[in-house]
């Protein structure tokens, strides 16, 4: 029944004591594969415009500084999630049976949101008269 999946990326943070969100994009996947794929990819492209890869390419001379050890790495935590096996089988179990998949990274001030969700669940949501979108978000302690 599950075949068709919306997927989104969203960056959270504060402006003038207001929480603000940033579309970094959507995407309408006509299979499973292809929205966990998407969702990976996401996960790989804010991992490497926070943390590139200092050989990866030319870089302006101080455009990589080095963090305090006890700053969050949210660049590491994508990485993770996006190379967990466990975490894509029960993204995928999820996604599968109709829930919502949602993940988060977090640092000082910007919260990392990938979303994925049925949009055959979608359509039953809001046939019954509305549509939440509460999950359980897989946030890893900061």
């Amino acid at each position: 029944m599950h075949e068709e999946f919306l997927c989104e990326v969203t960056a959270y943070g504060i402006c003038d004591g207001e929480q603000i969100g940033v579309p970094l994009g959507t995407y309408r996947a006509p299979s499973l594969p292809l929205a966990l794929w998407w969702l990976r990819e996401r996960a790989t492209w804010i991992a490497e415009r926070l943390d590139p890869t200092p050989d990866g390419g030319r870089l302006p001379a101080g455009a990589l500084v080095p963090l305090p050890r006890d700053a969050p790495d949210v660049p590491g935590v994508l990485r993770a999630w996006r190379d967990s096996d466990a975490e894509q089988a029960r993204a995928a179990a999820d996604l599968t049976s109709g829930r919502l998949v949602r993940f988060i990274a977090r640092d000082d001030t910007t919260e990392y949101e990938l979303l994925a969700e049925s949009i055959d669940a979608i359509r039953i949501q809001r046939a019954l008269g509305g549509h939440q979108r509460a999950a359980p978000a897989w946030v890893p302690p900061i």
